[in-house]
């Protein structure tokens, strides 16, 4: 008996989205930030407070918003949990890995073990928590003469039982080597992008994921795929690896509505903010309808375990989070070597990244 292709719908209203086995986590970030702080033009200070402060908005836009957890976007932006440049300063994860895909702006990252980085459009960073780490992600405003916009998905990957105490750990898709995809129209109109984070299409692979990752463990068939589909381009995807054993689910954040069709299904439309999961052992066509549409598939085999999480925290038991609680407080995962918890790069600092072993990369440069 043939499988309908959408097995649900949901909507992609209030954040994160729902996810499923093996990931917990789907947030689309995407603000307008405006130019930086106009008050403080940048002139080699080496105030570090007044330079972390060039880089955030002028303070005369802030006062209608929560500091302190400013999710409002007014005037198309938040600051979140940022006081002075948005973004989420030092803060705890354990047991699952962050995967965080840019598109537009730039991130800065610093953690508790003492490594950076500064990745930009078309960079993706993949951290693995592990059994402990506390880092920082600002968004830093490097433009002083016109918007900064920014643009990213963060997406949260359950780690499994035996891999949840395992050291952190962070690995760089630089833009210049990260894997895309061109995407035939079915009827030879053109083309659509799909930038491959994880997993593989048509004999392209994406780059290796961290060694503890669920990704990284055979079979697992764990993909994820950004897919930019240009108005009335129609593409179709291949279904899983593993068939109908994963879980595969889209997630259409961006354009008016696409048109969907499995290997047996008549063709159904989806209006835009909403998502599906569906048969992972099918085929299936996308096409755009009146604008360009941008979705983004989160696939893999479940991992199959208990999910216990609270806050930044994922286990299998409540135990195991109370240890995690007790573990933080006498730890701090390492404690906090920056002297603010919002620790932001000079605005003249590279795309980097420096490792725990003191590896540095520097894209572009071998």
């Amino acid at each position: 008996m043939s499988q309908k292709l959408i097995r649900e719908r949901f909507a992609l209203g209030r954040q994160p989205f729902k996810c499923f086995d093996p990931f917990l986590f789907c947030m689309h970030h995407d603000d307008t930030f405006p130019v930086a702080n106009p008050k403080l033009v940048q002139h080699n200070t080496k105030n570090e407070a007044e330079e972390r402060a060039s880089m955030g908005p002028d303070p005369a836009l802030l006062a209608r918003r929560d500091m302190g957890s400013d999710f409002s976007y007014i005037d198309g932006w938040s600051m979140y949990h940022g006081e002075v440049v948005p973004g989420f300063p030092s803060h705890p994860h354990r047991g699952f890995e962050t995967i965080t895909v840019v598109r537009k702006g730039t991130v800065d990252h610093s953690d508790s073990v003492g490594c950076t980085a500064r990745y930009s459009k078309g960079d993706t960073q993949w951290l693995t928590a592990g059994k402990g780490i506390q880092h920082s992600e600002m968004f830093p405003l490097l433009n002083q003469d016109t918007p900064n916009p920014c643009e990213l998905f963060q997406i949260w990957l359950n780690l499994p039982r035996r891999n949840k105490m395992c050291d952190p750990y962070f690995t760089m898709f630089w833009d210049e080597d990260h894997p895309h995809v061109t995407l035939q129209d079915v009827n030879g109109k053109g083309t659509a992008d799909l930038t491959l984070v994880a997993g593989a299409i048509q004999g392209a692979k994406a780059m290796s994921p961290p060694p503890d990752s669920w990704a990284s463990q055979p079979g697992s068939d764990v993909a994820v795929w950004v897919l930019d589909i240009p108005k009335s381009i129609k593409v179709q995807l291949p279904a899983a690896e593993s068939g109908s054993e994963a879980n595969r689910a889209f997630y259409f954040v961006r354009g008016d509505a696409v048109k969907i069709q499995g290997e047996k299904d008549a063709e159904e439309v989806l209006k835009s903010r909403t998502g599906v999961k569906v048969d992972a052992g099918q085929s299936l066509t996308f096409e755009a309808i009146d604008e360009d549409a941008l979705l983004v598939m989160l696939q893999g085999k479940p991992i199959g375990e208990p999910v216990v999480q609270h806050g930044p925290f994922v286990m299998n038991t409540r135990e195991e989070i109370m240890q995690c609680f007790a573990d933080y407080s006498k730890t701090q995962f390492g404690g906090w070597p920056w002297t603010t918890s919002d620790h932001t790069h000079s605005r003249e600092t590279a795309r980097h990244a420096i490792h725990l072993d003191g590896r540095k990369e520097f894209p572009g440069k071998k």
